[in-house]
């Protein structure tokens, strides 16, 4: 009885930490058009259950190769029985080695459990100092239920011995709570008027998004808060704002800092408690991303008067919602 106990307990840890075999058809690829780039690489990290980041990615993707030169990645949770994107799968998402050859980081993940040996790509890329761009459920991007053993447990959301873990370790914040009616209340940007003349806001005029603000508590004291939540009384840009306590003092919606590992590198850090598909159909936020994108690759200089963050192709996402992504994608039908 013993025996068979240590044979299972060995069978699921090596199933944890062991990933499928990765192929070039698990992740979509979108090469840069023009120089401005000059050959940067993004890796753009989806898998979410709810916010469609696997087709909101996608489209941010094509315009930062086709717009402004980038090399895009964008890598999916993967079912490896059938190839398909499957957000709920929360273990697997393969390439994640494209990170040791990235420029940026923007990821939208949701309690993602990775393999070890997918992992210690994302770790090492923190760890080497390099930026970041975190989107709406980034701040609670990992949890660690399965293998607590894992050198990277520490990276949960709920971390005892690192508090907070990466979210509020490194973005800022990790899961606090729906401080909107999620469903129910939408987000209106409004830009905090100390900053109205950073780079990053540059021909950002109006950001507006169907998801709800997020409740945000932990902000360390040198960050700047560019953008704060207004929640409105429903789900139309043109709602009114709502009365009481909720918005005096409005939660930041989009911040930037600096993560200083114990490593001695220091990231910089862009986070946005927005960053749904729907969300993305706000030409002011898919701007202000834009933007970052080129501020973080050292590209600041050269960020535009009014970036031109168009669609390349027909957009047309998926609301967000449990269950509600498209069965039977595949990485290579999105390119």
């Amino acid at each position: 009885m013993i025996k068979k106990f240590h044979c299972l307990t060995l069978a699921a840890f090596l199933t944890l930490t062991a990933a499928p075999e990765a192929t070039a058809k698990d992740w979509a690829t979108y090469e840069g058009k023009g120089h401005l780039a000059n050959g940067k690489r993004i890796v753009l990290l989806s898998g979410d259950e709810e916010y469609r980041s696997e087709e909101g990615l996608p489209m941010l993707a094509k315009i930062l190769a086709a717009r402004y030169g980038f090399n895009c990645t964008v890598l999916f949770a993967i079912n490896p029985k059938d190839g398909a994107i499957d957000p709920n799968l929360q273990t697997n998402i393969p390439g994640m080695e494209a990170l040791d050859s990235a420029d940026l980081c923007v990821m939208l993940l949701r309690f993602r459990e990775l393999p070890d040996e997918q992992m210690r790509h994302f770790v090492d890329y923190v760890n080497a100092g390099k930026p970041v761009i975190g989107l709406r459920t980034s701040t609670h991007a990992f949890a660690y239920s399965r293998n607590k053993q894992s050198p990277f447990a520490n990276y949960d959301w709920q971390s005892k011995t690192w508090p907070g873990g990466f979210g509020q370790q490194v973005l800022g914040e990790t899961w606090i709570n729906h401080h909107g009616d999620h469903g129910h209340q939408s987000t209106r940007g409004i830009i905090s008027p100390e900053f109205k003349s950073h780079p990053l806001l540059r021909g950002v005029t109006d950001i507006w998004g169907p998801t709800d603000v997020y409740g945000v508590t932990h902000l360390p004291a040198t960050t700047q808060v560019l953008v704060r939540g207004q929640v409105l009384t429903g789900m139309n840009p043109t709602d009114a704002p709502l009365d009481g306590p909720k918005n005096n003092p409005m939660m930041p919606l989009v911040w930037i800092r600096n993560y200083e590992g114990s490593g001695g590198k220091t990231n910089q850090i862009l986070t946005t408690t927005m960053g749904a598909a729907t969300d993305l159909q706000s030409a002011g936020l898919r701007r202000l991303v834009v933007n970052a994108c080129l501020w973080q690759t050292g590209l600041g200089k050269k960020i535009p008067a009014h970036a031109n963050v168009d669609y390349v192709g027909e957009y047309h996402p998926s609301p967000f919602g449990f269950g509600k992504f498209k069965t039977g994608v595949k990485p290579a039908d999105l390119e």
